[in-house]
């Protein structure tokens, strides 16, 4: 994988690229062509949370070989920290297991997500009950909890860390680790890699 570079397109419709994991399976452009399976990770600001599990998985994507056929992305259910990067706390236990997140932004969940996403991941009931207030009938059963793809934790939610220590941090990896596990199971059965 080394000297590989891609371009991909981050909030604002703004290009440029980067090496290695931190490459092109970020997407939040409404008019990016669908590709074979996409994902959007859904928590309430967009600043902790979904981008946590946006850039967790976005490295075993790029790990596993499916920059080709996977996009992810995340967002909030509440427009907060609209073009923030995630919550420095967030970056820095991330980094400290090599997942950088630097370059993502917030943004708000939209309208067209439901159609351009083939999975939409709440990370607790609260957001669960907000998307699923919003999304068309047509598209309900693209959305589900993060935590269902558990494979060693049984945790119902990824709980909110955003007021507490640096433990509920390092929780939400745990959960998100092991959640993006599964899920990458789910993924390579749908896009048949």
């Amino acid at each position: 994988m080394a000297g590989y570079k891609a371009a991909f397109y981050v909030t604002g419709g703004s290009r440029y690229d980067l090496a290695e994991t931190r490459c092109a399976v970020s997407d939040t452009s409404a008019n990016f062509p669908m590709t074979t399976y996409s994902i959007l990770f859904v928590c309430m600001g967009n600043i902790c949370r979904s981008p946590t599990a946006h850039g967790v998985f976005r490295q075993k994507v790029v790990e596993h070989g499916l920059t080709k056929q996977v996009r992810v992305d995340s967002a909030g259910t509440h427009n907060y920290h609209p073009g923030s990067p995630p919550d420095e706390r967030s970056q820095a236990h991330a980094l400290n297991r090599g997942y950088d997140l630097s370059d993502l932004r917030a943004r708000q969940i939209s309208n067209t997500d439901f159609t351009n996403y083939d999975l939409i991941l709440a990370m607790d009931w609260d957001n669960l009950a907000l998307i699923q207030a919003e999304c068309p009938p047509e598209h309900q059963s693209k959305v589900r909890r993060l935590t269902e793809f558990c494979l060693a934790h049984e945790s119902p939610v990824v709980p909110d860390p955003y007021y507490g220590g640096k433990d509920g941090f390092e929780h939400v990896l745990d959960l998100v680790e092991d959640a993006c596990e599964g899920l990458l199971q789910h993924v390579r059965n749908r896009v048949g890699s």
